[in-house]
């Protein structure tokens, strides 16, 4: 009797868990479908957006639907969503494999494969020992990573590419802790200070070489090296330090910050020769990206060269094999996906339509107060993340009518287009919002959350709009940048 009751109950107890399961589903699917509703009535009103726009602009908002409420891999989204326009005639099939032969995707390729070597050589394990071996708590260990990741940006001109070589790095520093709210909010630092550093050097994202081209395109002005390092340097500076700082108040107490970290301070051995190999080949590597208008080769080029360099059979730091393995594969997927999306919402004039609405909207052209102007301009470039995913293509589709603009409204080029390109580099909304978060919030150790790093940004977004602010009224007015 007593056994049949057991197994009554423990029935009755897994279709009670059965139900509470489907109805948590049921529940959880209805916020993305009644967004995506939302969003399919939205596009279809416009009648001054031809169908391919339409189609595109309705691809992307599905695709940003499903990153920010559902736990579907990005990747997956970011390919279906692309499939989507494949099916529905809104790109072509050229289009989507075509993707997949961008410099980015192969300058991702060979950035990875140069952070599996830094690992492999032993050179991430002396970094970090420089790094972490002064810092005695989790406090000082945040600072040290802050200020060893800001001059990166003058070495390795791509954020998924620093962001691929600091991973060893990150991955040893959180091997001393078993606090999984340090290990998340270190998650969030390295990511976050590789993008709001991303302004202290022209080469330090590949966006900004095109908006400078296209400045030079539209204006016959010029922004050089060594100006962009005296109007971006500062700026990165004191935003990745005030962005530590918030980091550590929001996700790390008090307590913790002050805790004692069991680092044992190593005595330094000599270079070994993998490590020497290594850093041979990375020096040869930057020497070439920084004197790329004298023999042509491109950043993406240099990149695959220094992989193979650092593969060579029997010479090499690590087999071929092992370096492929190094790689992210989910994330080459989605950024080949998300490019189609950016370069069809460009393609398309979906783009276009958007900043024009924007444009209209918010009435900047007929505005004559700077402070009006820069506000306006700040807060376009800030936000233009969450619409247009990819840094390139954000700076395709938003330089050339934000110069146009300057030039009806008489105003400099080069302040506008460095301002925009400034907020434009502003990306901490969402993982999918930047390929240095992406790898971070996909790797297979402990993470930041998607809630996470939305908290921070809301947070952040308002300090780099103050900073902003703080700035062009005091050192760029000194060193002669101003609207």
């Amino acid at each position: 009797m007593t056994t049949t009751k057991t197994s009554f109950s423990n029935k009755s107890s897994f279709w009670q868990r059965l139900i509470g399961d489907y109805q948590s589903i049921h529940l959880a699917s209805l916020l993305p479908l009644l967004l995506i509703a939302i969003s399919a009535l939205g596009v279809s009103l416009p009648t001054t957006l031809p169908l391919q726009g339409r189609l595109t602009i309705f691809a992307f908002l599905l695709a940003a639907i499903l990153w920010s409420t559902t736990s579907i891999n990005a990747g997956y989204v970011a390919l279906a969503s692309v499939l989507f326009l494949v099916l529905t005639g809104g790109i072509s099939q050229a289009e989507l494999y075509g993707a997949f032969s961008s410099h980015i995707i192969w300058l991702m390729i060979g950035a990875y494969i140069l952070g599996g070597a830094v690992d492999k050589s032993g050179l991430s394990a002396r970094l970090t020992q420089m790094v972490v071996g002064r810092s005695r708590t989790v406090g000082s260990l945040f600072w040290s990573l802050t200020t060893i990741l800001i001059p990166l940006t003058f070495l390795i001109p791509s954020t998924s590419g620093r962001a691929a070589v600091t991973i060893p790095i990150f991955r040893s520093v959180a091997a001393v802790t078993d606090d999984k709210r340090t290990i998340r909010a270190l998650a969030m630092l390295i990511p976050t200070v590789i993008l709001v550093s991303t302004i202290v050097s022209l080469v330090g994202a590949g966006s900004h070489l095109v908006a400078n081209e296209l400045l030079e395109q539209i204006s016959g002005q010029y922004i050089s090296f060594t100006q962009w390092v005296v109007y971006g340097l500062p700026f990165g500076v004191a935003a990745s330090y005030i962005s530590c700082w918030v980091i550590m108040k929001m996700f790390v107490n008090k307590r913790r910050l002050h805790q004692k970290l069991p680092i044992k301070q190593l005595p330094q051995a000599p270079l070994s020769l993998p490590e020497r190999k290594t850093i041979g080949i990375v020096l040869l590597m930057i020497a070439l990206w920084l004197s790329e208008s004298w023999h042509g080769w491109e950043i993406a080029t240099v990149s695959i060269i220094g992989a193979m360099l650092l593969t060579i059979p029997r010479w090499g730091v690590m087999k071929w094999k092992d370096g492929v393995k190094a790689i992210s594969w989910n994330l080459i997927v989605f950024v080949g996906a998300a490019l189609v999306l950016g370069h069809s919402l460009i393609d398309s004039g979906a783009a276009q339509w958007i900043i024009d609405r924007v444009f209209k909207l918010s009435n900047i052209a007929s505005t004559e107060s700077n402070l009006v102007l820069l506000l306006l301009l700040a807060v376009i470039s800030l936000s233009s993340h969450i619409y247009m995913t990819s840094h390139t293509a954000r700076a395709a589709a938003l330089v050339p009518p934000l110069l146009y603009l300057a030039s009806s409204l008489q105003l400099n080029p080069v302040a506008v287009l460095f301002l925009s390109t400034l907020g434009m580099d502003y990306c901490l909304t969402f993982p999918v919002s930047s390929k240095a978060l992406l790898v971070y919030q996909e790797m297979d150790e402990e993470s930041y959350r998607p809630k996470d790093l939305l908290n921070l940004s809301v947070v952040l977004i308002l300090v780099h709009l103050a900073l902003i602010f703080l700035f062009y009224y005091t050192y760029w007015h000194w060193v002669g940048l101003s609207l």
